[in-house]
């Protein structure tokens, strides 16, 4: 049996109320992760020509803010 399938075999098996915490734990992670990466993107400067896209976009009414 894999990991993941032994993690599947034991999170099946668990309390519903358990399970609603390692959800609200999971999902909160995830976040986390996804924050951190979207940081290091923009330090990385991985966003300026988008941003600036949309800044020229906006400026020639191209755009609108939402």
């Amino acid at each position: 049996m894999t990991e993941v399938e032994e993690l599947e075999a034991r999170i099946r098996n668990l309390p519903r109320e358990s399970l609603a915490e390692l959800r609200e734990w999971f999902l909160q992670w995830e976040n986390d992760l996804w924050d951190h990466q979207i940081q290091s993107d923009v330090k990385a400067g991985k966003f300026k020509k988008l941003i600036e896209k949309a800044k020229k976009e906006f400026a020639e009414g191209e755009a609108r803010e939402i």
